[in-house]
């Protein structure tokens, strides 16, 4: 990390203790399906896994949403489930369903994991970040990221996505030790691949808690907070300078509140979290990022231009990112994202 990138980056000094007004702004799933040039370099590399692990296509679509908008931080095109696939599990991408993984729901799939993540499979992201680093405008940051353990082994005990993770919460409910074996190893996995993106050129990492919003608080406790906060001390010990963002999807307040107090940087907010009440009770600890809908920008008009005066103003003074409060929706229109930047950064 440059003394130069710290100060020219508004969303690093953001991070790093200034609030700022217009907001440093970038958008969870920026570099996607809602871009006609995204569309045409998945095609050019015809599956998923592939683009991902191709370090001049992953570069490429990392770019393209700098290039468009300006974005104040990129994101490196990959995928959550590249720390499984690492470690041994099987994964595929099937075409409208999603990732197929091997389930992992015993003792002897705990135990068939890698000791080591597969350079075949990490290696190719960390090209990518040096690829974009040594690229990127200088006041632009760069986000590496991993999904958090708990989301993670959601999708490793039920091989897929469900509507409330109920297979991999079961497996925790009925045999506590096994679980906290699969987790423990996600959250060394998870060192070893934020510490790797940071050496490779990442400013910033960013921990998806997807389905941190299922649990009760102390299996939050458990398996959200406490993996956090070790994965933030390993990876500090390692880059004590690097950033940490948390995205705990669907989280109460309470929870966020014990999340602030992990060594994170900044918490993600979705767009149910009530700003003012996150504002009072996390701001003098965190900084906070967020949270507009996806499908305000999606409906545009006043939906979108009346709600980014509101998270304007709910966050005024505060040290605070401007992002949507999930992924862009591919179906989300081109000039509606142009509106939501010239609105972010619209003098007040």
């Amino acid at each position: 990390m440059t003394a130069a990138l710290e100060t020219r980056s508004p969303f690093l000094r953001v991070l790093d203790g200034t609030p700022l007004d217009p907001p440093p702004l970038w958008m969870m799933r920026q570099a996607g399906r809602y871009l006609p040039e995204y569309r045409a370099v998945r095609a050019e590399a015809g599956d998923f896994l592939t683009l991902c692990y191709t370090p001049k296509l992953a570069a490429e679509v990392t770019l393209q949403p700098i290039r468009r908008y300006g974005f104040d931080a990129a994101i490196i095109f990959s995928d959550i489930l590249v720390v499984p696939h690492a470690l041994g599990v099987g994964l595929t991408f099937e075409a409208g369903e999603g990732p197929r993984l091997t389930p992992v729901t015993d003792r002897e799939g705990v135990a068939a994991l890698k000791d080591r993540l597969d350079p075949d499979k990490v290696d190719p992201v960390y090209e990518a970040i040096a690829s974009v680093r040594a690229t990127l405008p200088a006041e632009v940051a760069l986000i590496g990221f991993c999904g958090a353990p708990w989301t993670v082994a959601t999708y490793m005990v039920a091989g897929h996505g469900t509507d409330d993770q109920a297979p991999a919460r079961m497996l925790a409910l009925r045999d506590e030790a096994l679980f906290q074996s699969l987790i423990d190893r996600l959250v060394e996995a998870s060192i070893v691949h934020l510490a790797g993106q940071v050496a490779a050129g990442a400013d910033v990492v960013q921990i998806f808690d997807t389905w941190a919003g299922v649990l009760d608080p102390s299996s939050f406790e458990r398996w959200c907070a406490e993996p956090l906060r070790r994965i933030v001390a390993g990876l500090k010990a390692l880059h004590p300078h690097v950033r940490v963002i948390a995205f705990p999807k669907g989280a109460t307040l309470e929870a966020l509140e014990r999340l602030a107090d992990t060594g994170i940087n900044a918490i993600g907010l979705d767009w149910s979290a009530d700003r003012q009440a996150a504002r009072r009770r996390l701001s003098g600890r965190v900084a906070l990022q967020g949270n507009l809908d996806p499908l305000r920008l999606i409906a545009g008009g006043a939906a979108l231009e009346d709600e980014v005066a509101r998270i304007r103003d709910d966050f005024s003074g505060a040290r605070h990112i401007f992002n949507l409060g999930h992924g862009i929706r591919p179906e989300t229109p081109l000039d509606h994202v142009e509106k939501l930047v010239e609105a972010v950064r619209r003098a007040r």
